[in-house]
């Protein structure tokens, strides 16, 4: 019998909530939502930690500009390191930044180690950033952490929501914790994606505001602090 999915129970024993960034589409800035909520939240005083789950495209580290030089240290399992109060764990310490090509159980096999040997300890907040689609790193993190509660990125565009409808649709038939959907990128206020996510009966978390700035705030986590897409944010954190 596989003994790390108990082991991974073990790992959260002590992290109080477990919340998934999670999109059906690329491109929607769920990195960068989930980067700059962990800010937020460290910020007002929660222990966080930040683990990035996506293997063909890590962006966490760049975006809080953390060079992941050499490996985390080890005791009783891998032990994350600080960046601006938050734990931060990354699938790039295995890749060193490099591309990849992983199928099937390669896929499951690293999203278990990785949450099997990493310490998390007392959290009140692990963040998830979960890579895009619905594919083996999303289903896992189903299967072996069921407490996941599951924040969606969407932008306004009718082509991104599409994608997105298909995994809320696998969520709550799966009747999993659904927290709600974020709009992000948007210019104009518009009701469309608020009126789409009322009718699938989800809670709509507000919109977050083209942000021009928050290129230019890349890799600098006090300078995203102090952008409006982080002042948004702040916002929705608060509705958590």
């Amino acid at each position: 019998m596989e003994p790390r999915p108990s082991v991974i129970q073990t790992r959260l024993k002590d992290v109080n909530r477990v919340i998934a960034v999670a999109s059906g589409k690329g491109g929607v800035g769920k990195s960068m939502v989930a980067s700059n909520l962990a800010l937020s939240l460290a910020k007002q005083g929660k222990k966080v930690g930040l683990l990035d789950l996506d293997l063909y495209g890590p962006s966490s580290h760049l975006i809080l500009g953390f060079n992941p030089d050499g490996f985390p240290d080890e005791e009783h399992g891998i032990i994350p390191q600080e960046i601006h109060d938050i734990k931060f764990m990354s699938l790039v310490y295995f890749s060193e930044d490099k591309p990849g090509a992983f199928r099937g159980d390669d896929v499951t096999n690293i999203i278990l180690e990785l949450l099997a040997i990493t310490r998390w300890d007392d959290l009140d907040y692990l963040i998830l950033d979960l890579p895009p689609g619905i594919g083996d790193e999303t289903l896992d993190v189903i299967s072996y952490i069921p407490q996941t509660e599951f924040l969606v990125v969407t932008t306004p565009s009718k082509v991104a929501f599409g994608a997105v409808e298909k995994l809320l649709k696998i969520l709550i038939e799966g009747k999993l914790p659904l927290l709600g959907v974020i709009e992000n990128m948007t210019r104009d206020s518009s009701e469309y994606i608020s009126k789409k996510v009322s009718k699938l009966n989800v809670s709509y978390l507000g919109y977050l505001s083209y942000d021009a700035q928050v290129e230019d705030a890349i890799g600098d986590p006090l300078k995203l602090l102090e952008t409006n897409l982080s002042k948004d944010i702040l916002k929705v954190s608060k509705k958590l």
